[in-house]
């Protein structure tokens, strides 16, 4: 016997699911949790061998904080995502905290027991689809770190004077404005930025700008500029 061990905040889904599975063969819902925090102390509890966990309740990522500390105190209840989201950054959070699956709720009852039954079986579900989502992510996080390694290497090298221009910069003002702001003349601003241009060996400033978007620049520069 397969026992389960369902999370939602919703109940009627929770019931539902509870009838669906009851049904099947070989199958037994022995709890069901509404939050997060609950589902964590039922499955202490009940020591379930599957736990159907939703993602969102307590908070948008409830169901994500759950697995991970489930995954880490109790090893041996497996958990499949059963959600209404199919973001791929949600899926990669749910297998990097530990899930075993991530399915939807609209998905088949076939399916969601055949998934039921595989994980129950030490099997991680990878279906193509969903590894393509991983790879998609992995290469998106490669991406920041290595465009936040060189952000941060290019503003190193920049003066206090540099990091403000370019603070201001980011935040939207015009060179007129900045040079307002800086009592300065604009041509010294403009001296500033061509400076600024050349460490980061870019031509436009918009699209120094773009590159600063991608990482939490904001915070980089008030950390840099207390150096």
């Amino acid at each position: 016997m397969i026992t389960i061990l369902l999370a939602d905040d919703n109940a009627d889904i929770r019931s539902y699911f509870k009838e669906i599975l009851n049904r099947e063969p070989g199958i037994k819902v022995i709890g069901a949790a509404e939050s997060g925090k609950e589902c964590v102390s039922l499955a202490m509890e009940l020591h379930p061998d599957i736990i159907l966990m939703d993602i969102q309740m307590e908070n948008e990522t409830d169901g994500i904080d759950a697995t991970r500390i489930i995954h880490e105190q109790l090893p041996e209840s497996k958990i499949i995502i059963l959600t209404i989201h199919q973001d791929d950054e949600m899926l990669f959070q749910a297998y990097s905290s530990g899930a075993m699956d991530y399915l939807v709720k609209t998905d088949s009852i076939t399916k969601i027991v055949s998934s039921i039954e595989k994980v129950s079986q030490n099997q991680m579900q990878l279906r193509p689809d969903i590894a393509a989502k991983i790879v998609t992510e992995f290469q998106r996080i490669r991406r920041e770190r290595t465009s936040l390694l060189m952000t941060m290497n290019v503003l190193t090298k920049m003066t206090n004077s540099e990091l403000e221009v370019l603070s201001c910069l980011y935040n939207g003002y015009s060179y007129k404005e900045v040079a307002k702001t800086r009592f300065v003349s604009e041509a010294t601003i403009k001296s500033q930025v061509n400076s600024i241009l050349k460490k980061f060996d870019m031509k436009r400033m918009k699209d120094v700008i773009a590159v600063l978007h991608q990482v939490d620049f904001a915070q980089i520069a008030a950390m840099m500029q207390h150096r």
